[in-house]
C-alpha cells in the first residue's frame, strides 16, 4: 500500500483549546472513558514464529503471535490504541534480504510493514536499528522527504499507513525533525455518561517519539554531518506544551530507550526514567528488550536484576514516577498494555490513577504454560518474502565444518562461536596494514593484533536466543557451512569492521568492562548464586584472542567489579601498561558502544568499508574446512579456581550438557530444574 509523503512540518488533526476535545461541548461532566494503549516493540523482522539462522519454527517469537495477543486485548479493551516503539525492520535474515540482498524497491512494502498494516496500527515511532541501512533506504521504505542534501527523496513509495514519529533527531542543516515530531490522533470512542448511558466521543491521542543520542555513534557512517540528536527531555519539554495547545487530550511518550537511573544527561542512551516528568500521560519503552513491569503469568520469572531499585520506579504496578510505562521485551513476544481510565471534569479529560493497570502480556499469559496459537491471516501476507529469504539462507557458502559451533556456554569458557570471528577480524586487520600505502597505517606493522567479539546470540532474548551453527557436525559428517551461519555467528549485519590501538592499560580496564557481566560470587554462601545475573547486555561481553591463542586471562569473579581480571599475558609474558596493541572490534565499540572506559573514537586507527559479518563470511569462504582444532578451542581466558559453599548457577537451554562436555568444559557439572524463563539451570564448579 502507499500513502502520501510525511514530511517534517505537522499537520494537526485537531485545533481546539488546551485539553479540551472536538466533542467537548457535547460531554457532560463526569463522563468516564476506559482507554487501552497497546505497545509493541523491538520486533526486529520477526514477523512469522521462525528462525530463518537455523532454519526451523520458533513458537516462541513472532509478529504473527502478537497479533493473536492484540485480538485479545482489543476484545476485553474496545477503546484501544495499537503503537510501536521502533526497531522494526532490522535483525533476521528477512530484513537482511530486504534490505542488502534483494533490496525492496518503491512499489514494494517490506514485509513487516505489511503486516503492521494488515494489523491496522495508529502509529509509531522509530528505533536505533531504523538507521542501520542508511538514511536513503529509511526515507524510501517509510515513504519519507528527510530533506536533506544527498538524501534522496522518494514519491509514493510502499510504507507504513500509519503516522510514524521521531522528535530529537533533526536536519544537521535546518533543526527541523527529520519525521514529524509528534502526531494527534483522533480516536472515536464510546465512553459512560453521568447516568449510565453510552456516549461517543472523540479522544485526542498524541504521540511522540525519541531514540538514542548513540545513533551518531552506532550509525556514524550514515548519519554524520546529516542529522543531530538531541536530548530527550529538553525535546519533549519543547513539544509536550505544543501538542495539548493543539488538542491533544493524552500524550503517549514512544521512547527507544530504557531506565537508567544516573544523573540525566542529553547524551543518556536510556534517559527514558526522565521523561516521566515531562507532562505526558503514558511512557512506551524499548530497546533494552526487557519486560516492565514484572509479568503477570502464573509462575512468571523475577523482573530483571538492571530494574530492580530505580527511584521512583514501580516494578509491580508499572508506574515511573506515576506515570503509567510498559515495555514488551523483543521479537513480538509480549504485547504492552496500559489500561487507563479517563473522567471528563472542568472541559478536559483527567487521568485516573487509582484505576490504571500495566501489563506486558506474554504469549503464555492465562496459565504460563500453554502458549497461544498464531494469527492465520498473518502468514499469507509474506508468503513470498519468506520463501525468498529460505531461498538466499540456503544458498552454501563452499565450506565445511567438522564441528558445532553454538554459544551456549560462552560465559563459562566455550569458545566455538567466538574464536572464527575473531580469526576473521584478525585476519582482516594484519592484510589491511600490511597492503596499505598510508604511511602511517604501515608503520603499525611491529604491533601485536589481537581481535574481541561477543557472543551477541547468549540468552538475551530468550531460551531460545543462542547461536548453534551445524549442531550434528564431527570429522566423520561434515556440515556444508551456508548463507545463514555468518549471521548466527555475528547477529548484527550493520556493524562495520574497525580497529583501534592502545596500551596495556586500556587492555586491562577494557577486560574488566567485559567481566562486569558477571555477578560477584560469595564463595562462603550455601544458597544459589546466579553467575550472570541478567543477559540484558551479553553484547557487551567482549571475548579477546590472539593468534596461536597468545593473549590470556583470568576472571576472578570473588572480587567487586573493575578488580577482576589476574594473569594478564601475551606471548608467555605479563602485559605491561604501556604495552600496544591493534584491537579488531566494530565501528558500535570503537565509537564508545558500551561505555568501555577510554574506548570513546579517539583510539581509532582503521575505519573499514566492510562489515563485520560480511569480513565473517568472506573469511570462512577461503577456508575449505574450519576444524576444532584449528578454529574452535583456543580458549584465551578462565576463571580463577574457587571453591563454593553452595551451587553457582549459568543459565542456558535444556539438555545441552553433552555439549558442554564435547566442548571441554568440565567445570559445568550437572543440569537443573527449568526456571519461568525456560532456561535450564546448569551447575557450575568454579573450582575447575
Amino acid at each position: 500500500m502507499k500513502n502520501s509523503t510525511w514530511i517534517p512540518s505537522l499537520t494537526v488533526v485537531a485545533l481546539t483549546a488546551c485539553g479540551s476535545s472536538t466533542t467537548a461541548p457535547s460531554i457532560p461532566e463526569g463522563t468516564t472513558l476506559k482507554v487501552a494503549l497497546l505497545e509493541t516493540t523491538d520486533l526486529h523482522q520477526n514477523v512469522l514464529s521462525y528462525d530463518y539462522y537455523g532454519l526451523k519454527p520458533d513458537t516462541t517469537l513472532g509478529l504473527e503471535r502478537t497479533s493473536t495477543l492484540i485480538s485479545g486485548a482489543r476484545t476485553e479493551n474496545p477503546n484501544n490504541v495499537l503503537l510501536d516503539d521502533g526497531d522494526v525492520i532490522q535483525g533476521t535474515l528477512l530484513g537482511d534480504y530486504q534490505a542488502v540482498a534483494s533490496p525492496v524497491p518503491c512499489s514494494g512494502t517490506m514485509a513487516i510493514h505489511k503486516v503492521m498494516n494488515a494489523l491496522k496500527y495508529d502509529g509509531g515511532s522509530v528505533g536505533n536499528h531504523e538507521f542501520n541501512y542508511g538514511l536513503n533506504f529509511l526515507g524510501q521504505i517509510t515513504n519519507t522527504n528527510f530533506g536533506i542534501t544527498g538524501v534522496t527523496a522518494p514519491s509514493n513509495c510502499g510504507a507504513p499507513t500509519f503516522p510514524i514519529v521521531l522528535a530529537n533527531v533533526v536536519n544537521a542543516t535546518t533543526q527541523s525533525p527529520i519525521f514529524n515530531p509528534y502526531s494527534i490522533i483522533p480516536k472515536k470512542f464510546t465512553g459512560t455518561a453521568p447516568d449510565g448511558s453510552a456516549i461517543n466521543v472523540t479522544l485526542n491521542v498524541g504521540i511522540m517519539g525519541f531514540v538514542p543520542p548513540q545513533i551518531m555513534d552506532w550509525d556514524q557512517k550514515n548519519l554524520a554531518g546529516k542529522v543531530v540528536v538531541n536530548g530527550v527531555v529538553e525535546t519533549a519539554n519543547k513539544y509536550v506544551p505544543e501538542m495539548r495547545s493543539k488538542g491533544a487530550d493524552l500524550i503517549v511518550a514512544l521512547s527507544h530507550g530504557g531506565l537508567d537511573a544516573s544523573t540525566y544527561s542529553p547524551k543518556m542512551e536510556n534517559g527514558s526514567l526522565y521523561l516521566s516528568t515531562t507532562g505526558i500521560d503514558a511512557l512506551m519503552l524499548g530497546h533494552s528488550h526487557l519486560i516492565f513491569p514484572q509479568a503477570k503469568e502464573p509462575g512468571a520469572a523475577a523482573i530483571d536484576a538492571s530494574l530492580k531499585n530505580l527511584p521512583g520506579v514501580d516494578n509491580i504496578k508499572g508506574t515511573i514516577n506515576g506515570i503509567p510505562a510498559v515495555m514488551a521485551q523483543s521479537w513480538g513476544r509480549r504485547l504492552g498494555i496500559i489500561q487507563m481510565t479517563l473522567k471528563y471534569q472542568s472541559g478536559k479529560w483527567v487521568v485516573q490513577p487509582a484505576l490504571t493497570n500495566v501489563e506486558a502480556r506474554g504469549f503464555t499469559y492465562t496459565d504460563g504454560k500453554t502458549a497461544i496459537a498464531a494469527d492465520p491471516s498473518v502468514a499469507p501476507l509474506v508468503d513470498t518474502e519468506h520463501k525468498a529469504t529460505l531461498a538466499y539462507a540456503s544458498q552454501p557458502l563452499g565450506t565445511t565444518t567438522d564441528f558445532e559451533m553454538s554459544a551456549y556456554f560462552a560465559l563459562v569458557g566455550d569458545v566455538s562461536a567466538i574464536q572464527i570471528v575473531n580469526q576473521a577480524q584478525i585476519n582482516y586487520v594484519q592484510n589491511f596494514i600490511a597492503n596499505s600505502t598510508n604511511a602511517t597505517i604501515a608503520s603499525y606493522k611491529s604491533i601485536p593484533v589481537i581481535s574481541c567479539s561477543a557472543p551477541f546470540k547468549a540468552g538475551r532474548n530468550g531460551a531460545t536466543d543462542f547461536t548453534d551453527v551445524a549442531p550434528n557436525a564431527t570429522p566423520a559428517n561434515p556440515f556444508t557451512l551456508q548463507v545463514r551461519n555468518p549471521g548466527d555467528l555475528y547477529l548484527y549485519g550493520n556493524n562495520n569492521l574497525q580497529a583501534v590501538k592502545i596500551q596495556g592499560s586500556d587492555l586491562k580496564n577494557w577486560l574488566e568492562k567485559s567481566a562486569s557481566q558477571f555477578a560477584q560470587i560469595n564463595p562462603a554462601l550455601t544458597t544459589e548464586q546466579d553467575l550472570v545475573p541478567s543477559y540484558s547486555t551479553i553484547y557487551n561481553y567482549d571475548v579477546f584472542y590472539a593468534a596461536n591463542n597468545a593473549l590470556k586471562y583470568q576472571i576472578d569473579v570473588t572480587q567487586p567489579v573493575g578488580s577482576r581480571i589476574v594473569n594478564l599475558t601475551y606471548a608467555g609474558n605479563p602485559v605491561a601498561p604501556t604495552d600496544n596493541f591493534i584491537v579488531a572490534t566494530n565501528d558500535y565499540r570503537a565509537s564508545g558502544g558500551g561505555n568501555f572506559p577510554g574506548i570513546d573514537g579517539s583510539k581509532t586507527i582503521i575505519k573499514s568499508p566492510d562489515a563485520n559479518q560480511a569480513v565473517v563470511s568472506k573469511y570462512l569462504s577461503s577456508l575449505s574446512k574450519v576444524t576444532a582444532a584449528l578454529n574452535g578451542t583456543g580458549q584465551s581466558w578462565s576463571f580463577v579456581k574457587t571453591v563454593t559453599q553452595g551451587p553457582v548457577i549459568l543459565r542456558s537451554v535444556t539438555g545441552k550438557l553433552p555439549v558442554a562436555k564435547a566442548a571441554g568444559l568440565n567445570r559445568v557439572i550437572a543440569e537443573g530444574a527449568i526456571d519461568p524463563n525456560g532456561y535450564a539451570k546448569y551447575q557450575i564448579d568454579l573450582s575447575k
